[in-house]
């Protein structure tokens, strides 16, 4: 055995020439061949591996990068074996760190607002009708779905109306990673529909403890044996409750779509990033780690700039004295944590007696620190690049000039977009046609084979939803710009309008009709001027009369 492997690695030295060979080598392959030929297939394996990129990103060579722990796994292993630990942490980070908590708001606030308005665009070119039709029939689906949206009977609790949930939904979804929407029926009096929305916290979502080796269920969502979505187990309980008295941990499955007519059970809000993945991650999880240490070292600032401002009278006396120390009136809660004996506080103004030898030494904590600002605003400019949140907008600062501030709001207007997206296609629509279902079947809306055709169902379903604007930082340049792209055929009023205020083009018009009518009524434009001779009643002699304007109108004047 040893005759035949020093036989391999002569073989090896010969065919690939002796100086491969050290002279070391060369001492130990008559002692140890089997070492030298491990030590020889290692050398050719690192010499495979250090090209191209494992001469930089994946070198295992360089000092710098020995010590990067950088083995990971699947997006079981990498996302959901880690949500419990992100989940608390964010929520944790949301209760307390400022720019974690203005970071989400600020989201929420730009990406909801308000709420994502409805705006029915049925197809009328596929339906066959005219315009006028198509028209009248928005206005009637926008109206009765406001009828149900504006309530809180949408809601199952009866708490909010379709736009808090909204608000509420998203919000759990940046914290959480995720969050279900299931959508029961129940009837309740005074309410016309039945459809109503049951919001699921992500925690909820968890695999029950009898299949916990079940490989088809992964974070409470079951696929099938194709990878399909096809059920959700939603537990009884909150696993993070501290009033849960029954020991007794109960699930309930609910099947991903119905059986039978195949509509959505279950809308899981959530964005993924991996292949596989199934969960959603919180969105402050990128930056965890920055935003505690950020909270530690402001806290620490703020703690010594306060007691740089504290003022304290340390008296040292050369003898004993038997009289009461100078410090003994001082009220024990401003001096002493009551949790520690041994812990002394200073307080503002305090006098404190000290014992013969004892001297105070006072420390100068040099605060306000003047690299403070600089340092900060360097790691919120760090986090909000992963947050894709510039820190003007988180900190709500434009100090900048014009430009680079509308940079960066329509930097971050992308970023919005995308999310206002995925909250519309996951979230509202799906919602407007389970609504739709109800308000055909019911007759409270015409639409000719709704139920038959998914195509003629999907031109009634058409829509838009619109949130608040990016808001303007020069009104007057907006304005223009917004004109110019009209005149240039580049958009349309109704999209210009859309995205300088939120608002309805069409809308906007048909108030302007009626305000126009009004302000002409109460400036009197149009109406004839009372002539000598006139009649008592009014009338007017002449055949003609001379309108506010001057010119000669029949009748009475004009309009």
């Amino acid at each position: 055995m040893l005759k035949g492997t020093r036989k391999s690695v002569f073989y090896i030295a010969k065919k690939e020439g002796e100086t491969n060979l050290n002279f070391v080598d060369k001492i130990l392959v008559n002692i140890a061949p089997n070492f030298v030929l491990k030590r020889e297939a290692a050398k050719r394996k690192i010499s495979i591996i250090n090209s191209g990129y494992g001469n930089y990103g994946a070198s295992e060579i360089k000092k710098s990068m020995r010590g990067w722990i950088y083995h990971g796994g699947s997006a079981k292993e990498d996302i959901q074996d880690n949500l419990d630990t992100l989940r608390q942490r964010s929520r944790d980070l949301y209760a307390g760190a400022p720019i974690a908590t203005g970071s989400v708001k600020t989201m929420r606030t730009n990406v909801v607002g308000t709420g994502l308005k409805l705006k029915s665009t049925i197809d009328e070119e596929f339906l066959h009708i005219t315009e006028s039709q198509a028209r009248e029939l928005e206005t009637v689906i926008e109206r009765e779905f406001s009828l149900w949206a504006d309530s809180a009977d949408c809601d199952l609790e009866r708490i909010d109306n379709f736009y808090e949930l909204q608000q509420l939904a998203f919000l759990n979804e940046l914290l959480s990673g995720d969050v279900i929407a299931l959508l029961p029926t129940t009837k309740r009096a005074g309410s016309v529909y039945d459809l109503r929305i049951q919001l699921i916290e992500a925690d909820r979502l968890c695999t029950p403890d009898s299949e916990t080796i079940n490989p088809l269920i992964t974070g409470g969502v079951e696929k099938n044996q194709r990878g399909e979505v096809v059920a959700y187990h939603i537990a009884k309980h909150h696993p993070l409750s501290f009033d849960y008295q029954n020991p007794m941990r109960e699930w309930v499955r609910v099947e991903a779509y119905g059986k039978i007519t195949g509509r959505r059970n279950v809308i899981h809000i959530m964005h993924r990033e991996r292949v596989g993945q199934i969960r959603g991650i919180p969105f402050l999880s990128p930056v965890i780690e920055s935003l505690k240490q950020l909270e530690r070292y402001t806290e620490a600032e703020l703690i010594a700039a306060v007691v740089s401002g504290l003022v304290a009278v340390f008296i040292q006396k050369e003898n004993n004295s038997e009289e009461p120390p100078i410090g003994e009136g001082i009220e024990e809660e401003y001096l002493v944590d009551t949790e520690d004996e041994n812990s002394i506080e200073l307080a503002p103004g305090a006098v404190i007696d000290l014992g013969e030898n004892e001297t105070a030494n006072m420390v100068n904590p040099g605060r306000p620190n003047i690299n403070f600002d600089g340092f900060v605003m360097s790691v919120i400019k760090q986090i909000g690049c992963a947050l894709e949140v510039p820190f003007e907008i988180v900190l709500k600062c434009f100090s900048n000039n014009y430009s680079a501030s509308r940079g960066a709001l329509l930097e971050f207007w992308k970023t919005v977009n995308m999310h206002r997206g995925w909250l519309a296609a996951d979230f509202c629509q799906p919602i407007f046609e389970e609504f739709m279902y109800e308000a055909v079947a019911k007759g409270r809306i015409k639409a000719p084979g709704f139920f038959s055709d998914p195509l003629i169902r999907k031109a009634y379903c058409a829509a838009e939803w619109n949130g608040p604007s990016a808001g303007q930082l020069d009104p007057k340049k907006e304005v223009e710009a917004a004109e110019l792209r009209v005149q240039g055929g580049f958009s349309t009023r109704d999209r210009e309008t859309t995205e300088l205020t939120g608002g309805d083009y069409y809308k906007n018009m048909r108030q302007r009709k009626r305000e126009e009518k009004a302000l002409r009524e109460v400036n009197g434009i149009g109406r004839p001027k009372q002539q000598a001779g006139a009649e008592p009643d009014g009338r007017i002699n002449d055949d003609t009369a001379k309108t506010d304007n001057g010119q000669e109108a029949e009748d009475g004047g004009t309009d």
